[in-house]
């Protein structure tokens, strides 16, 4: 595809070796997209190579998820999503998806956390804090995918890459036969928020709270129907 920068970017699978890009991707766009909700101190401390040994370990597991990259003609990677089964748990540590977490991290697409607009959902990934619902859950997990992360470097931000992800991340959980699909979301990330809503996803009731840096937020649970 074209950004409307004018720079050509393609969406493959990642391999182990493109572990310490991704860890670039991840903590530059936390650091960007959540400069206003978590303390400056924490994510200045957040360590590149502390996180690709994370993405290593993710991407050589035997139940590795998916996760997809946007690069550049020069092989640049400028943003990732990350796709699997749902857990049927709440988040395990903040990565927003996009914000997209769609998850709960890093990430910001269209101007807010690191793809277009967005956050993240690596959005899920962390919290053992409140639900707030009846504590009951519909999803059926055999059924049901989530989104757990999709992050951009803060350069992109606004130009396609993060909508073109995640449309790509949709048609892969679409063909791999899921029929539902579910994100986390920082509350306050309005403008990740605003970028998931445009492309369909909804609230759907369920809220927990997570202390990321030593600040408790509280996050949302989005969710999409992949057939109409």
């Amino acid at each position: 595809m074209t950004t409307s920068s004018g720079t050509t970017t393609s969406i493959r699978e990642a391999t182990p070796e493109d572990a310490a890009a991704l860890a670039g991707v991840h903590v530059r766009s936390w650091q960007a997209a959540y400069r206003d909700l978590l303390p400056g101190p924490y994510l200045d401390s957040l360590d590149p190579e502390e996180r690709a040994a994370v993405w290593r370990d993710r991407l050589t597991a035997p139940d590795r998820p998916t996760v997809l990259l946007a690069t550049e003609a020069d092989g640049r990677v400028v943003a990732f999503s990350c796709l699997r089964a749902w857990p049927g748990e709440e988040p395990e540590e903040p990565e927003e998806s996009g914000s997209s977490h769609a998850s709960h991290g890093p990430d910001g697409t269209d101007g807010t956390d690191g793809t277009d607009g967005t956050d993240g959902t690596d959005g899920t990934d962390g919290t053992d804090g409140t639900d707030g619902t009846d504590g009951t859950d519909a999803l059926d997990p055999t059924t049901t995918a989530e989104l757990a992360a999709l992050y951009a470097l803060p350069e992109v931000w606004g130009t396609g890459v993060g909508r073109s992800l995640l449309a790509a991340s949709t048609e892969v959980l679409v063909t791999a036969g899921f029929r539902t699909a579910v994100l986390w979301v920082f509350t306050d990330n309005t403008r990740g928020r605003r970028f998931y809503e445009a492309a369909g996803w909804r609230p759907d009731g369920r809220a927990v709270h997570d202390v990321t840096g030593g600040r408790e937020l509280e996050e949302l649970r989005y969710r999409r129907e992949l057939f109409d």
